[in-house]
């Protein structure tokens, strides 16, 4: 008898792939919608725009964060 192993089709994005929104940024900075908006406007963090909707990678808030401790241990 033959086993059977089941093939996996779908797997949860890893951190490093996540797709976050604009509030979950805000809440995640603790920033409000405009200065969250202001970080994307000028690049500081970097997103990308599915249709209508903004979406900013979860490396991307790390870089950012990381980035930003760097500059303030400079």
């Amino acid at each position: 008898m033959t086993s059977y192993q089941p093939t996996v089709l779908h797997q949860a994005p890893s951190t490093s792939q996540e797709l976050l929104t604009v509030p979950q940024v805000m809440a995640r900075l603790q920033l409000g919608r405009s200065a969250v908006y202001d970080l994307l406007r000028t690049q500081q963090l970097a997103s990308i725009t599915l249709g209508r909707a903004r979406r900013i990678p979860a490396r991307a808030l790390t870089d950012f964060i990381r980035a930003r401790l760097d500059q303030e241990a400079a």
